[in-house]
């Protein structure tokens, strides 16, 4: 008998967050399967760790192949305790997500989806981020059921390169309207961030960030492209940082 494969799931917009639920029933299927996953919305929170309060988890459901917890802390922090706590060793695979709204672009760099998705990829594990380009609660999420299982049983199948997870950008539109899969690089843009200042009734000032996504440049080859004309945008990332190419220009510089 072939044992099943461990399959962890995790997110940033919380355990009851609707596409993590549609996750959750895509990939079941695939193998046994843990969900380990905030508590409470974490977008934003890119890889923070917690560590000026304990951390905790709580069972929401046990049943044959499958286990539910929540933990007060950031998707970081759900991957690392369930490959050390819940499951006691690294799993075959980790899908994070569906996140609501867009990971393209530089939204990779705040992203708690794919925080977790890197975090896997960190520890040798086939990691891949989910992302639909609404950031709505009631998204639909059935469009991107038979992508997002065709992605899964194909890394399920294959595995990825060591150090690489995939971060997957899917448009906002009815299912025979995606013209297919293309594998992308992240494209250039850029936050333009503005606060809005205001004042509480005591008369001390707070403020509220808000910001517009500025596209650079619009290579036929990006995730922001695909996604544009609806297609299912895969990036694959590093958690490698290093600039290579400036590394003989600052060596002639040092």
């Amino acid at each position: 008998m072939i044992e099943k494969p461990l399959i962890l799931i995790t997110n940033d917009d919380s355990v009851k967050a609707p596409g993590i639920r549609a996750l959750i029933r895509y990939i079941r299927p695939f193998g046994r399967v843990v969900v380990v996953a905030p508590d409470r919305p974490q977008s934003g929170t890119a890889h923070a760790l917690t560590i000026a309060h304990p951390l905790r988890l709580e069972l929401l459901a046990k049943e044959t192949d499958y286990e539910e917890y929540s933990c007060n802390g950031t998707p970081a922090d759900c991957v690392k305790l369930a490959f050390k706590i819940v499951m006691r060793r690294r799993p075959d695979f980790l899908f994070s997500g569906i996140n609501h709204g867009s990971n393209a672009s530089i939204n990779i760099i705040y992203s708690g989806t794919m925080a977790a998705v890197l975090e896997g990829a960190l520890a040798g594990v086939p990691s891949v981020g989910f992302s639909l380009n609404n950031y709505s609660q009631k998204a639909n999420f059935n469009p991107s059921e038979k992508f997002i299982k065709t992605i899964a049983s194909t890394v399920i199948k294959n595995g990825l390169p060591l150090g690489v997870c995939l971060n997957v950008n899917i448009p906002d539109v009815p299912e025979d309207e995606i013209k297919g899969i293309k594998i992308c690089r992240q494209a250039e843009g850029t936050w333009q961030e503005d606060f809005d200042e205001r004042e509480d009734p005591y008369g001390r000032e707070y403020y509220w960030m808000k910001g517009v996504y500025v596209k650079i440049g619009n290579g036929q080859d990006t995730d922001q492209w695909a996604m544009e004309n609806n297609f299912v945008a895969i990036v694959p990332v590093q958690f490698d940082l290093t600039a290579t190419h400036a590394i003989e220009t600052l060596r002639n510089q040092f």
